[in-house]
């Protein structure tokens, strides 16, 4: 049975919790949807390795797929510069937040606030702080958690997974994304 509760159990999110993302087609329903996206990616997704199979492989296979920019924080920037891909940008994740958080922000590109942030790879606690900071104080943002850990103050995100079922559920959403 998947958990429905966060991951770090002492915080108490309040009683607006994220939507479980049931299977990856939803979540590639939803980057579909959006008009534009924002994929921001912390230091823990380069560092991650599930079945000898780097997730961040599949990161960028989403990102390129859904037309979503990436944008990285500062652990993860040079890894993914190394890698190929070209950021829309890169900053400490506090540092990115704010900038959701603000309205009149352009975003990266200058062309308009974005409408839906994935998050992936942040340190459990610093998402959580992050997401809640988004969910109170971002108006019209729509935020969702690709990480293996239940986050509640996300609009939407994966339930507590084990590694191995989490590597899939990222790979199956690439290639939902690729199937169009």
């Amino acid at each position: 049975m998947r958990q429905f509760e966060p991951w770090q159990i002492a915080e108490v999110p309040g009683p607006k919790k994220a939507l479980l993302i049931p299977k990856p087609d939803v979540a590639a329903a939803l980057l579909k949807r959006s008009r534009r996206p924002l994929m921001i990616v912390g230091s823990e997704a380069v560092e991650e390795l599930a079945a000898d199979e780097p997730v961040l492989e599949y990161l960028i296979q989403i990102s390129t797929a859904g037309g979503i920019p990436m944008a990285a924080t500062m652990g993860a920037a040079g890894r993914l510069i190394g890698r190929g891909v070209k950021l829309a940008g890169y900053m400490p994740a506090m540092e990115i937040a704010e900038r959701l958080r603000d309205g009149s922000w352009r975003g990266f590109d200058g062309e308009g606030p974005y409408d839906l942030a994935v998050f992936v790879g942040l340190p459990y606690y610093m998402g959580w702080l992050i997401l809640s900071g988004l969910k109170h104080f971002a108006k019209g943002l729509i935020t969702m958690s690709l990480d293996r850990f239940y986050q509640p103050h996300a609009t939407w995100s994966l339930p507590n997974i084990p590694r191995d079922e989490w590597r899939k559920t990222v790979k199956a959403l690439a290639e939902a994304l690729e199937e169009g």
